[in-house]
């Protein structure tokens, strides 16, 4: 059912006033966990170009092999990393601003089918509101 004039302008109103509030920006960037996902594997793929640069420092100078073996340690720790939070960019979380509710979102892939909570959720849904 499409809102009418007086609901659009409440509406446009409430989200001016959000928009222009810097303090709940902040928290509902700071809650999104694709943002931290984005963050970790930005920091997972800097780090693997440290290792390679170690790999190939430590290759290239013969008394310092060592440095080498801990470039390659340092990019198959960030290899982990950088899947551990693509996965968690997939299987997002969302949560309340400032409380503790989660509820995870649905992945990618998975089809139509739902879980028992899903069909649950519709049966209540859809449910008649009957008098009594």
């Amino acid at each position: 059912m499409p809102l009418s004039e007086h609901e659009q302008r409440l509406f446009e109103q409430i989200e001016r006033s959000l928009s222009e509030d810097p303090k709940f920006a902040s928290a509902v960037r700071h809650s999104d966990p694709k943002f931290h996902a984005r963050r970790r594997i930005i920091i997972s793929a800097v780090l693997i170009l440290v290792g390679l640069g170690l790999v190939v420092y430590g290759v290239a100078d013969s008394e310092k092999l060592w440095l080498g073996v801990v470039g390659f340690v340092l990019m198959l720790g960030a290899a982990a990393f950088w899947m551990l939070a693509h996965k968690r960019s997939q299987t997002a979380e969302l949560r309340s601003v400032g409380g503790t509710a989660t509820r995870r979102t649905r992945g990618g892939g998975r089809g139509g089918r739902g879980g028992i909570i899903d069909r649950l959720e519709n049966r209540w849904r859809e449910r008649g509101d009957f008098d009594r």
